[in-house]
């Protein structure tokens, strides 16, 4: 009999994401390839003192950044506005304003949340890393700047690199445009970021999809993450079911 990893509801989905957890959150900036409803089920499941992995903090409320029009924005903030979060990793966690700050900031500028700022590109090598079995890898990225110091480097080829550690998560929240029953993935647009690399960095993998086909409903030349990689798999209903409006 196939596997099906498919979850009735996203309550159920991160139902054991307990405190303490290292939890990565797909996406890149702006409302497209973010796990909304994956990100409020784990506002109301109320696991604290988070560490939560991400190209981005939040960076949609106050400012708007990448939503819609009339679309209240959904992300990282959902969480730390609720007082879950105690580190963020990220390559981009402020707001696209400085006179309007978002929660991340409000909480650092408090001494209430750690931050470790990693180079974007970085970042997305340091989970690609951590699905590839590799332990950790040299880049000239922030060599001869403070995010290098009290990190091993060396000299190759007469430039200067830093090493990087691989990033694990406990849980990765991704999203992705189709699913089938097994877990294999399809992405659509920015989908395509941070979230392919998630996907393969966490111990478990949870999708957030907008439809779930049967096994062969996916082009197998369109499949982008492997099933081997996802654990768990739930279906975004329509918005007059949740009352959440969503991109």
């Amino acid at each position: 009999m196939p596997i099906d990893k498919t979850v009735n509801n996203f309550d159920e989905a991160v139902s054991d994401i307990s405190d303490g957890s290292v939890v990565m959150i797909g996406g890149f900036g702006g409302a497209g390839g973010m796990p909304h409803l994956l990100m409020l089920a784990l506002r109301d499941n109320g696991a604290r003192n988070l560490t939560i992995i991400g190209n981005t903090a939040g960076i949609a409320a106050p400012t708007g950044f990448g939503w819609p029009k009339g679309v209240e924005p959904i992300d990282h903030a959902v969480l730390i506005e609720n007082g879950q979060v105690a580190k963020v990793i990220a390559s981009f966690p402020v707001s696209g304003s400085v006179s309007r700050p978002n929660a991340f900031e409000k909480g650092f500028r408090a001494g209430e949340i750690e931050l470790e700022l990693v180079p974007q590109g970085t970042l997305a090598e340091r989970m690609r890393a951590a699905g590839a079995g590799i332990a950790a890898f040299y880049t000239p990225t922030a060599a001869g700047t403070t995010l290098a110091d009290g990190k091993e480097t060396r000299v190759i080829g007469g430039r200067e690199y830093v090493m990087e550690y691989a990033l694990h998560a406990d849980f990765a929240l991704i999203r992705a445009k189709t699913a089938d029953t097994l877990g294999n993935l399809a992405y659509a647009g920015t989908s395509r970021t941070f979230n392919p690399p998630m996907a393969a960095a966490g111990k478990v993998t949870i999708a957030e999809v907008d439809e779930i086909v049967a096994p062969g409903g996916i082009d197998p030349e369109r499949v982008d993450t492997p099933s081997i990689y996802v654990q768990r798999i739930v279906e975004r209903p329509p918005s007059s079911e949740t009352g959440v409006v969503l991109p």
